[in-house]
């Protein structure tokens, strides 16, 4: 359902940073708590975009997106707050944040032509 699959491609290339910077951070800094949050929410993203591409009704579109959209938002939290605690650097943060965002203004703006009485 969604026109242009460019947004399963970002949030998949998305996903492989996560699992990336979750491998950085678990490995070399030796976090594991708000690495594995970020791995979890940012993985799921993807997850939910692959979801809503299958779906049956236009509801359960709907409804995929805007879980992955505050999927989105949770990770961008994630992000920062590794970035605000010194676990990650101030180096790589722009980049995979600025993913994140442009990630959640895509799923915004479906969100908004999607939703049932909007």
């Amino acid at each position: 359902m969604i026109p242009d699959n460019n947004l399963y491609e970002k949030s998949y290339a998305f996903a492989i940073r996560i699992v990336k910077a979750y491998k950085y951070l678990a490995d070399d800094k030796r976090e594991f708590v708000l690495s594995r949050q970020l791995l979890r929410s940012g993985m799921s993203v993807g997850a939910n975009v692959a979801e809503a591409n299958g779906a049956i009704s236009k509801a359960e579109f709907s409804a995929k997106i805007s879980i992955a959209y505050k999927e989105c938002l949770e990770t961008k939290y994630w992000l920062c707050l590794l970035k605000d605690t010194g676990y990650m650097d101030e180096k790589s943060f722009p980049s995979i944040h600025h993913n994140a965002d442009e990630l959640g203004k895509i799923l915004f703006s479906i969100l908004k032509k999607t939703r049932i009485g909007v």
